[in-house]
């Protein structure tokens, strides 16, 4: 597999479940405007997912349904910080939503910056869309940042928070994240995935398998 492919395959992956991890909140999040803002967020970053599965299929001759939901769990790329559910623990979510969004704006300004045309144009038009999640992430942690659950969440998932990234881009999220006092600590590297992720998977791809071949 191309590094390009690799690449693409690993923020994809992020992209999707973090999305599914989002629309859990459609329907039961604290507040009614919240219902309409992690289901809009929860969209978005599928529809991310979407437009990377298909540029890393054209170098690998599959689509991007194939690669969403054909793989095993185990083949996922996907980073230990978006495979948690984490219905109803509110303070956990927003503190996975502000380090994730966090480490995703450093990643895909690198990718902006790309000298491969087709990824940086995609990530500048991802880019748009993010703004707003970074807006709602960062809205939410200032808000709750004094609450003791908030900050004990955000130190239990900072060592997930550093896998999001590679070993070039993780000194700038600890640089952007120095206010937070965050402890040194060893990142959970992609491939560690949890049983919860397996969960997912049944969830994600239960229709698909049900008809395997089946044009929808």
């Amino acid at each position: 597999m191309s590094e390009r492919a690799q690449q693409l395959l690993e923020i994809a992956d992020d992209e999707l479940l973090l999305g599914w991890r989002n629309s859990e909140w459609t329907g039961i999040a604290p507040f009614l405007e919240e219902d309409v803002a992690f289901s809009s967020i929860a969209q978005n970053e599928i529809g991310h997912a979407r437009a990377l599965y298909e540029l890393a299929g054209r170098d690998l001759g599959k689509t991007a349904d194939e690669l969403a939901f054909d793989r095993a769990p185990e083949e996922y790329r996907s980073a230990a910080l978006v495979e948690p559910r984490f219905v109803p623990d509110w303070a956990r979510t927003i503190a996975r939503h502000y380090l994730y969004e966090t480490a995703d704006q450093i990643r895909i300004e690198a990718l902006k910056a790309s000298d491969d045309a087709e990824v940086a144009g995609l990530a500048a038009k991802i880019d748009r869309e993010e703004v707003y999640h970074r807006m709602h992430a960062e809205m939410w942690l200032e808000r709750l940042v004094g609450e003791p659950r908030v900050r004990e969440a955000l130190v239990e998932l900072w060592p997930k928070a550093l896998g999001v990234l590679g070993d070039d881009l993780r000194p700038l999220l600890r640089e952007r994240l120095a206010a937070l006092d965050l402890p040194e600590v060893e990142p959970v590297e992609r491939g560690k995935h949890s049983g919860e992720l397996a969960e997912l998977w049944e969830k994600m791809t239960v229709v698909r398998r049900s008809v395997p071949g089946a044009t929808w």
